[in-house]
């Protein structure tokens, strides 16, 4: 099992507007690495709805790096890698939007989506939120954390390959029948 889980927050509903990314390493299905950074969106509008979700005040914000500032940083650690998230397709458009907007160089990588995972796995539960998958199985978790996310993020995809006796992530997808896409 490897791959790498991330989880972005933003500040208001634009997919560009990042306010903080959490990523964690997965080597042979062990977490070996979790970075969080908090991250100055592109413009400095915050809407209390989001604030309410993830309590990342502009104050928080001000006096931190850019995404373009950090890229150099987060590129290497998703690069030629499978990259996850729950609900991938939110994640996966913010990293999208984020890249365009500072047109940065798009990475090559793989995706897929733990909410997925969760459903082919575990059928029958009562819904696939974050929240409630981290409850079922006692993780300590913090929700709309970046880090706690991705975190729990990961653990669900460990969990699942456990649950299935299976210690490879493209066999996992291949047993569950679900895609792993190309980010282009």
């Amino acid at each position: 099992m490897n791959f790498v889980a991330i989880d972005f927050e933003t500040a208001n509903a634009s997919r560009s507007s990042v306010c903080s990314l959490a990523a964690v390493t997965v080597e042979n299905g062990q977490i070996v690495r979790s970075a969080y950074s908090l991250i100055r969106p592109p413009v400095m509008k915050f809407d209390y709805r989001n604030i309410e979700v993830h309590g990342i005040q502009p104050e928080d914000v001000m006096h931190k790096p850019t995404f373009d500032q950090l890229w150099e940083r987060i590129c290497p650690h998703i690069e030629n890698k499978i990259v996850l998230a729950h609900n991938a397709a939110f994640d996966i458009s913010v990293l999208r939007s984020i890249l365009q907007t500072y047109s940065l160089p798009v990475p090559t990588m793989k995706y897929a989506c733990t909410v997925q995972i969760a459903k082919k796995t575990w059928p029958g539960e009562d819904n696939y939120k974050l929240n409630t998958l981290a409850q079922r199985f006692n993780i300590d978790f913090e929700h709309h954390n970046a880090l706690h996310d991705a975190r729990t993020c990961a653990k669900i995809a460990i969990l699942a390959g456990r649950e299935l006796r299976i210690n490879n992530f493209l066999q996992l997808m291949h047993i569950l029948k679900l895609p792993v896409k190309d980010f282009a």
